[in-house]
């Protein structure tokens, strides 16, 4: 199914039956993505007396629990509730429809003149405003920006990354890696904390000049996926929680 949209203040034309995945599958019967030395999601019949909760057991129908940490178990939303002590629901801030997105394809590279908190160590890879700045579009002024880094668990944004996209408008970060800020980092979340305009050790989400950002983590943009302009549509579950699992799709414009 096509349709035309007005994007940049131009009409373009878009085959909305045809987007492009770029969420981790999770699989519960095959090897799964997860970080920060999570367990693996789990699935189980619901079984109580008089119902085995599985089909394959006698049962009527298939009735399973899911065991899951969305922070840690595949591709996942987030939102400033990550760093507060009240409560806010990334779904409810997760944008609805479609937003006019661009793809980035950044390698990863050392931190020389750019920084975080703790200081980066040696060997470690970011993703920094200087390669942020040579591969963005001059002609396109998107709410979103996809990165793709092919670099899996390790690297992270600088500071000056996360400023960048904050001056460029962006309101919807979509990256491959299981987080945008340094596994162990002593709990700074630098990167988060710019993004989400929270000030350093702030834990209230009425401070946060960016409480309407999202963060969406662990996705995966196949390599034949070219950069450019698209346009993104997070799908997300009216689950509550401050991340929740989530399947971004891009459709080429």
């Amino acid at each position: 199914m096509k349709a035309r949209v007005r994007l940049d203040g131009r009409d373009v034309e878009v085959d909305l039956s045809r987007p492009i995945e770029i969420a981790l599958p999770l699989n519960f019967d095959a090897t799964q993505p997860r970080h920060f030395g999570a367990p693996a999601a789990t699935t189980q019949a619901f079984a109580v007396p008089g119902f085995p909760g599985a089909v394959a057991r006698g049962a009527s129908c298939n009735c399973n629990v899911i065991t899951l940490i969305p922070h840690c178990n595949g591709t996942h939303t987030e939102c400033v509730g990550h760093l507060t002590t009240e409560p806010v629901d990334a779904f409810r801030l997760a944008p609805k429809g479609l937003i006019p997105a661009v793809l980035i394809s950044i390698e990863p590279t050392d931190a020389t003149g750019e920084s975080t908190e703790p200081a980066p160590q040696p060997g470690d890879k970011l993703i920094t405003r200087t390669a942020l700045e040579r591969h963005w579009p001059r002609d396109l002024q998107p709410r979103a920006v996809v990165i793709r880094t092919g670099a899996g668990a390790g690297p992270y944004l600088s500071r000056e990354a996360a400023e960048f996209l904050v001056a460029r408008g962006i309101e919807h970060l979509v990256v491959d890696l299981p987080s945008i800020d340094r596994a162990q980092d002593e709990g700074r979340l630098t990167a988060h904390r710019v993004f989400f305009g929270l000030p350093r050790d702030a834990t209230t989400s009425t401070v946060a000049m960016r409480a309407h950002a999202t963060v969406t983590e662990f996705a995966y943009i196949p390599a034949n996926v070219p950069d450019g302009p698209y346009l993104l549509e997070i799908q997300v579950p009216a689950i509550s929680g401050d991340a929740v699992p989530s399947r971004p799709l891009l459709y080429p414009i």
